[in-house]
């Protein structure tokens, strides 16, 4: 290689491969904003052969300064003289060399974007990233998602080792099983009310299943509007406000529907009350801390797709069989 194109190897080299850098492709095509319609037709026609998904050139100036792009469809329809400084567009802005993959792909998803012009901090064009680049990152996104739901990671595969895959899912079987003590300690301050009423033990999984649920819906909603910029500083609020009212309006319906099963039941209006009661309680907080839990973790570094939904399961079970249980202790 050249000396040019050995340093740019470097330059690219140096970057984190999570980052936009890490990603481009340094195959670009680059013209000058002084340039007419058919002197860069003309260029093109010369090259013989364009990159993949080539969409548009960039235009960038002496130094190779990124300056704006212009679409290949734009130079087909429009006439040769045409002065590429007058058409091309300035509203793509390029993506920092630093930029991390998952921005990098909220950017795509937002802009629909085929390609886009990767610069450096001093706005030197170095590359591109292309839509192909993308979706690998959009599907390991998608897969991390679904797989830190049970608390699985990258690592562990449908035919990996037996033992790597035991120990992956061993760890969280285990934080399982110390939020389920977390709850049974709870339960267990109540053992007297659950001798004199067996019912309460009955009903006590409806209470906590109905949270759970509730609380689920809301940690992904709002943990996926996080990783796609949906959610930030300035809308979270109004997020959280609407959820809480979700969280009553379906608290209110369905403590209706499930206290009417239970006085059928059980022909105990008291019980019946307690339970109404209960699952509004449970689906109102509930709601609060599937919104709350993932802003809460990422302030201390930790993944919410991963660890949101143990937490919350503990949250839930817990504030569920207090609520139920302490309600039961004074009125039934």
């Amino acid at each position: 290689m050249d000396y040019k194109h050995k340093n740019h190897l470097k330059l690219v080299l140096s970057y984190p491969k999570d980052s936009a850098a890490g990603l481009m492709n340094i195959n670009i095509i680059t013209i000058r904003s002084n340039m007419t319609v058919g002197a860069v037709i003309r260029y093109l026609r010369l090259l013989k052969e364009m990159p993949i998904n080539t969409d548009q050139v960039f235009v960038v100036n002496k130094s190779y300064q990124y300056l704006g792009s212009i679409y290949i469809s734009t130079l087909l329809t429009n006439e040769a003289g045409q002065d590429i400084n007058l058409l091309m567009n300035k509203k793509l802005k390029p993506i920092l060399a630093t930029t991390i993959d998952n921005e990098v792909a909220r950017l795509f998803e937002q802009g629909d974007l085929i390609s886009a012009p990767v610069v450096d901090e001093s706005n030197h064009l170095i590359g591109r990233i292309t839509i192909d680049d993308m979706v690998d990152i959009i599907r390991d996104g998608a897969e991390h998602s679904v797989m830190s739901m049970v608390g699985l990671n990258e690592e562990e595969d449908v035919f990996s080792p037996i033992i790597q895959s035991a120990k992956h899912r061993s760890i969280w079987l285990g934080i399982n099983l110390i939020t389920v003590f977390i709850a049974v300690f709870f339960i267990s301050l109540f053992e007297a009310t659950l001798q004199e009423k067996i019912a309460l033990a009955i009903l006590m999984p409806v209470v906590a299943s109905m949270g759970g649920i509730a609380g689920t819906q809301t940690l992904i909603l709002v943990t996926r509007g996080i990783a796609t910029g949906k959610v930030t500083d300035t809308n979270i609020k109004v997020l959280m406000n609407k959820e809480m009212v979700i969280g009553v309006l379906n608290g209110i319906f369905w403590s209706l529907i499930i206290s009417g099963v239970t006085y059928i039941w059980f022909t105990d209006f008291m019980l019946s009350l307690v339970i109404a009661l209960a699952i509004i309680v449970n689906l109102i907080f509930a709601s609060f801390s599937g919104a709350f839990l993932p802003l809460l973790l990422i302030k201390f570094k930790i993944d919410p797709a991963l660890a949101g939904g143990v937490i919350l399961t503990t949250i839930t079970d817990v504030v569920g069989f207090l609520s139920f249980l302490s309600l039961a202790t004074l009125i039934v």
